[in-house]
């Protein structure tokens, strides 16, 4: 975060206390902010500034010679300072060991001495503070199709080999799964996007972390596509949606009661296609998933439904357990949640379908 200033961790952001540390190292921020003064600098949002971040906003025009100015006064005072200017606006001073690029050769380095080196690395950048990721070694890296030019400008006149980046057509995220599919990064293809077989038996045998993840998401699109209507209404389809909860599962509503889901379920049969014609859509977030014991999954996830204008977002809390003659070898054991503030969803009473 912060241009590569802070490595946070977690639901909680717990700071990288031994990355604080190093860039504590002949950092004077008073000394930075006391230059930019000299200058009648503009400051940027008190939001932006950070404790090892000062930022600026520098028209481009007069970027050189700002740059030019404080570049000398920090070497005149000996400041342990540089200068990342980027967007054509956005002027930044850090530590000189900070930076996208030297955060992320910290953290690797971190999980490798911890064992937890990961087995690929995909970096994305769209702007010119992005550049530093791209020189970290054994990293794949992707400039998505919306890059701004001092970016595509610093790819062009990169000198030796490139074959690690890829240079994408998409923009933003769609960028990226380009380039996860053009480095055979596994899995690269939006659930959405996949084709589903209905009532396949699972093999809960198989089951890890991130397949419990990925299940967790299909289940709740093929509820989506359940109430649009973009399924069969067949007892095949619905006995992936019903087989998938256990007979004895519990839901703790966000409105405040508890029912039972399996029981429950029999209730959204009716509803096939009911927001066909309707702008509903529903999709999850942060989706974080811990292996409890050799048959249980604690699941913890976003849940989102927009119906028009409307947003809901529940905090969701499930506890999976494997079964391995159900459909996906899963079943959902218990379910709680909670609304996030100012996303809270319709009330028991609406019409709008509860979805398990």
């Amino acid at each position: 975060m912060s241009v590569g200033t802070e490595i946070r961790y977690g639901d909680t952001m717990a700071p990288d206390l031994g990355w604080e540390e190093e860039l504590n190292q002949g950092w004077d921020r008073d000394a930075i902010v006391e230059e930019g003064k000299k200058l009648d600098l503009k400051f940027q949002v008190e939001s932006e500034q950070r404790p090892h971040k000062v930022s600026f906003y520098v028209e481009k025009d007069k970027a050189e010679e700002v740059i030019k100015t404080l570049t000398e006064k920090f070497k005149e005072r000996q400041l342990n300072a540089k200068i990342i200017y980027s967007g054509g606006l956005d002027l930044d001073v850090l530590p000189t060991g900070a930076g996208k690029g030297q955060a992320l050769a910290y953290l690797m380095k971190k999980l490798k001495a911890e064992g937890r080196a990961p087995g690929h690395t995909l970096v994305c950048g769209d702007s010119g503070n992005d550049a530093e990721l791209f020189t970290v070694p054994d990293v794949y890296g992707v400039i998505v199709g919306n890059a701004m030019e001092e970016l595509l400008k610093w790819h062009s006149e990169h000198s030796g080999d490139k074959s690690h980046i890829y240079l994408a057509k998409e923009r933003c995220a769609a960028g990226i799964l380009e380039a996860m599919q053009h480095f055979d990064l596994q899995p690269n293809v939006s659930p959405r996007d996949q084709a589903r077989s209905i009532g396949t038996v699972g093999e809960a045998s198989q089951m890890t972390a991130s397949t419990v993840a990925h299940k967790v998401v299909d289940y709740l699109l093929l509820m989506e596509n359940w109430l649009k209507g973009g399924v069969d209404k067949s007892d095949t389809v619905f006995s992936r949606l019903k087989s998938s909860l256990a007979p004895d599962a519990s839901y703790v509503h966000a409105f405040g009661i508890i029912t039972n889901p399996y029981e429950e379920i029999d209730t959204i049969r009716e509803l096939h296609g009911v927001m066909k014609e309707k702008p509903f859509c529903m999709w999850v977030d942060r989706v974080r998933v811990e292996k409890m014991s050799d048959t249980t999954y604690l699941a913890r996830f976003d849940k989102w439904e927009k119906l028009g204008s409307r947003f809901g977002c529940a905090i969701t809390t499930a506890l999976l357990q494997t079964k391995a003659d159900t459909v996906n070898g899963l079943q959902w054991k218990l379910i709680q949640e909670t609304w996030l503030a100012g996303y809270e969803g319709s009330s028991p009473k609406s019409d709008a379908p509860k979805a398990a």
